[in-house]
């Protein structure tokens, strides 16, 4: 593997998983010190995140992790939902009924798994990972998917904002139950609508888990200031 597809995958992968926060300057020198590349394969690791929008470049700052502001969750979901329900009507119609049985099963008892993954739920999120691969297989539409993929790379990065909530995670469990449920039974009218029905309670806890965060945020911020001595 090139230099610059390491830098890449290892970079993409720490601001996914917030790892790499929101703001984060990432210098050349330490970056390249880190991934153990130089910095011309570096820059072009830069570029790559660039144009996905995970990073951006600032004045006087250099690339910097890209926010994830409360415009570009709504922007996401805005598209996500025009997709999400064309994906799920077009696997009712086509999909292998005993694929979403199994995936129905699965997500039925996910609770548990949700339960017992001490806030770390990589196991939950690969099931999850299979519902969407198992979608856009019975879709069987190259165009969707090609919408699809690039939208997903930030929806990964989005849904980390409920990694923790277990509450959430379980009625997500749930919801994703229902859709696999409906596309099971081939019935597209209940495929679409309990997609639309989960992307709206995805879309509004992610709000106010970013809204909390923001707010924390500027809290912590104004603490520091009241609390800094002045000379």
């Amino acid at each position: 593997m090139r230099a610059s597809d390491r830098a890449y995958q290892a970079l993409r992968a720490d601001i996914i998983e917030w790892r790499l926060g929101p703001g984060t300057v990432l210098g050349e020198v330490e970056q390249s010190a880190r991934l153990g590349v130089s910095r011309t394969p570096l820059r072009e690791a830069l570029s790559r995140l660039t144009a996905e929008g995970l990073t951006a470049p600032q004045p006087g700052r250099g690339v910097i992790v890209s926010e994830v502001s409360l415009e570009k969750i709504t922007g996401l979901f805005d598209v996500r939902i025009s997709l999400d329900c064309t994906a799920a009507a077009l696997a009712a119609t086509r999909g292998d009924r005993h694929t979403f049985q199994e995936l129905t099963r699965r997500f039925e008892s996910a609770s548990s798994l949700i339960q017992e993954a001490d806030g770390e739920q990589h196991e939950y999120y690969e099931l999850v990972a299979e519902l969407d691969a198992a979608i856009d297989a019975a879709a069987a539409n190259p165009y969707l998917l090609q919408a699809q993929r690039h939208l997903r790379t930030h929806l990964s990065r989005v849904r980390r904002l409920a990694r923790d909530d277990v509450a959430r995670l379980t009625a997500s469990a749930s919801e994703h139950a229902q859709i696999a449920r409906s596309i099971a039974q081939a019935n597209t009218d209940l495929a679409v609508a309990s997609t639309k029905v989960h992307l709206h309670n995805s879309l509004q806890y992610l709000l106010a888990a970013r809204t909390d965060s923001t707010t924390r945020t500027d809290n912590t911020a104004r603490t520091v200031r009241e609390e800094t001595p002045h000379g």
